[in-house]
């Protein structure tokens, strides 16, 4: 057996049933059968590698960013635990992380595709709505599964949140979109928007501070999954600010959101909403702080289980990856000092970090 086909074991309950057990990694793959001069890898709490399911690598405030910034991005995100990403949106083409062993398997929804100038600059494909479904089917060609829209922002003319497109560009859009064997998410903040996308057959909805009761029924009866990106909606009372002078009724609808966020999404999740966890790093968050996003879910009142799922177990599941590290799964987990369902906090400091059966990071804090 060469060095790079070095058996390693761990040792520990393995979550989410959280059985002692010895897991053993041979050849990138998970085994509990005990192979002849496996080496001690580590032991403490092995999680299933985390899902950061709203994350855009090779974006920062202003843009598209170059590779080595990228490359530290992806990096920053796999130290934190986040060995699967779903990159909500990016500029620039990043296949090229899809190719490197040390960095977090990534599955791409390409680049934006938002209304003309009714977006942050630089950032997505600002489109007219007879272009909309042009682009989208190309995105859905150049991406992983997934298309990204930006589904409402500020109306210059209207001076407050309005839907992008109207239902009917944007059910053609999620149509088209379907057609190519991709699904759709959105940007979504306002509540206009969203009985439209819905109506349409989106498969998820981004943020998701405009839901009523009403509407999370929906999207708990056709599956639709919400990303609430909870750290993300504490910058609402900043985007209040800076509009207040200019865009008034703006201002008074990011603040009204803000202070219904709790229960807006507690109530998606009450009504059976499949939630996941979304650092939305890149642009206006950092990279590297998915446990930040995990312990913001629980403080709202998720229980730390389903907080903690929301960005390993059920996710996982959700992209189609595995769920659990079964006999013969991607070795692709993160292991803690402490039983993470007791104190959500040790997130922020991984032991040992295993991403395509290689120790890729330990004990960096």
């Amino acid at each position: 057996m060469t060095a790079e086909q070095t058996a390693l074991r761990f040792s520990g309950p393995v979550l989410p049933d959280g059985e002692p057990r010895d897991l053993y990694v041979v050849g990138g793959r998970v085994t509990y059968e005990k192979p002849a001069g496996a080496e001690s890898g580590g032991a403490g709490w092995i999680v299933p590698g985390l899902v950061d399911a709203h994350c855009h690598l090779g974006l920062d405030d202003h843009g598209g960013v170059d590779e080595a910034t990228t490359e530290q991005q992806a990096i920053d995100d796999r130290d934190a635990g986040a060995l699967l990403i779903r990159d909500c949106g990016s500029p620039v083409d990043t296949r090229w992380i899809q190719e490197r062993e040390d960095l977090p398997r990534l599955i791409r929804a390409g680049r934006h595709i938002a209304r003309t100038r009714r977006y942050i600059r630089n950032y997505a494909h600002e489109v007219e709505p007879g272009e909309l479904s042009t682009y989208v089917a190309r995105e859905a060609q150049r991406g992983d599964g997934w298309v990204k829209l930006v589904g409402d922002w500020i109306s210059r003319d209207e001076g407050d949140l309005a839907p992008s497109f109207s239902a009917e560009e944007f059910a053609e859009a999620i149509r088209v979109a379907h057609e190519h064997g991709a699904k759709v998410t959105a940007h979504c903040f306002g509540q206009r928007v969203l009985p439209g996308l819905l109506e349409a057959g989106i498969d998820c909805v981004e943020h998701g501070t405009g839901l009523t009761t009403d509407l999370v029924e929906v999207m708990a009866q056709r599956g639709v999954a919400l990303v609430p990106t909870v750290m993300q909606l504490d910058k609402f009372p900043e985007y209040a600010e800076a509009g207040a002078d200019k865009f008034p009724e703006y201002a008074e609808t990011m603040t009204d959101l803000f202070a219904r966020r709790r229960d807006t999404i507690m109530s998606a999740y009450e009504a059976g909403v499949a939630l996941y966890a979304g650092s939305d790093g890149g642009g206006v968050s950092r990279h590297g702080n998915l446990a930040g996003e995990v312990v913001a879910m629980a403080d709202l009142g998720m229980p730390v289980a389903y907080a903690l799922g929301a960005a390993s177990w059920r996710a996982r599941e959700w992209l189609g990856w595995n769920a659990g590290l079964d006999e013969g799964a991607p070795a692709d987990f993160v292991v803690y000092d402490r039983n993470p369902l007791e104190d959500l906090s040790v997130l922020h400091t991984p032991s040992r970090i295993v991403l395509r059966g290689r120790v890729v990071g330990q004990a960096h804090y």
